[in-house]
């Protein structure tokens, strides 16, 4: 087991165990202290050193706010076929789960990563992470350590841990989910999967509808969006969403396939480049997953509905249409 930790200073704690003994443990400082060059300067030449001194196996415990995708780029960058992941672990406490979607803090503001530059929220990066790994961890008191695994319950149930194991069925219906009282069985990491779940625009849903308090609502529209309409209607899609996902044909960009994502607090827009004809897949789609409480299918539906342009607009031009999102000019 390699345990890495980005302390303060740009210190890097490096910790190396075999069964129950500490076989190592290190400190390096990085020259920029930022979270690709813990990766690149240290991952990676400790994992080399291993395979070299005839260790087949490992398992690395990465520094807070290093994502899988980041890691396996290095690593296989550097390692190439020589190495295999058979699994990527993300340790979540599920107490803890909402409250990180909804801070407002980046992971630089809440003491995870050491670079300023770094403006994810917590919320932002372990949406990303659940998409990426094939299985979570469900442990307690774990909730300031943002790291992925990568690597071949509490006594009482609380309402805020269950709340939050059944977000994390709703957020990574793909994962195996593995609570602390379990024996760990981990699923199948599948690269090649990992990249479609993470492609900007891409929807994916739950099979069941609803987990405990939480629900995902699933909606398109086939013809193009009127951009003042839908800017209005925007904040109104977001407002109570954990996390907001789809792709959007807007009518002021109308070749363009602009992908939109919203983590708790947070909502972008960006443009994925012109509509594939051989795909086929021209249209409005977005999923939004909250509390049932708080998204309510009925107004989802009809507010999108309402945003379509309508056939005497599309009659009279698109292209008089103003573009209050910035989006042609941004393209």
């Amino acid at each position: 087991m390699v345990h890495h930790d980005l302390l303060e200073g740009s210190v890097v704690l490096r910790r190396i165990r075999l069964g129950q003994s500490l076989l190592e443990r290190s400190e390096t400082i990085l020259e920029h202290g930022c979270l690709s060059c813990t990766v690149r300067l240290d991952v990676v030449p400790t994992v080399e050193r291993l395979a070299g001194l005839g260790y087949g196996h490992a398992v690395l415990g990465l520094p807070p706010g290093v994502s899988v995708e980041a890691a396996l780029t290095d690593i296989r960058r550097a390692l190439g076929s020589a190495v295999t992941i058979d699994n990527a672990v993300l340790a979540v406490d599920p107490a803890e789960l909402e409250d990180h979607i909804w801070d407002k803090h980046t992971l630089y503001e809440s003491g995870f990563t050491s670079m300023p530059e770094d403006d994810r929220t917590s919320g932002e990066f372990l949406v990303g992470e659940l998409l990426r790994v094939d299985t979570v961890m469900a442990q307690p008191g774990i909730g300031s350590r943002l790291g992925p695994i990568l690597g071949g319950g509490p006594a009482e149930a609380s309402e805020a841990w269950g709340h939050g194991n059944a977000l994390i069925r709703q957020l990574a219906p793909h994962a195996t989910v593995s609570e602390a009282h379990d024996v760990f069985r981990p699923g199948c990491y599948n690269p090649t999967e990992a990249r479609a779940r993470t492609r900007r625009g891409t929807v994916r849903v739950p099979e069941e509808a609803a987990t405990g308090p939480f629900h995902t609502v699933l909606h398109s529209v086939p013809r193009p969006l009127h951009p003042g309409r839908f800017t209005q209607a925007l904040p109104e899609l977001a407002a109570g969403s954990h996390w907001l996902r789809g792709r959007l044909w807007i009518a002021s960009a109308a070749s363009k396939r602009i992908a939109v994502q919203g983590v708790g607090p947070r909502v972008w827009l960006e443009s994925t480049g012109d509509w594939q004809p051989q795909i086929d897949d021209r249209g409005t789609v977005i999923a939004v997953t909250g509390r049932q409480d708080d998204v309510d299918a009925g107004e989802i539906r009809s507010l999108l509905d309402s945003c379509q342009v309508s056939a005497d607009e599309m009659s009279s031009g698109l292209g008089v249409l103003e573009d209050p999102l910035g989006l042609e000019s941004s393209l």
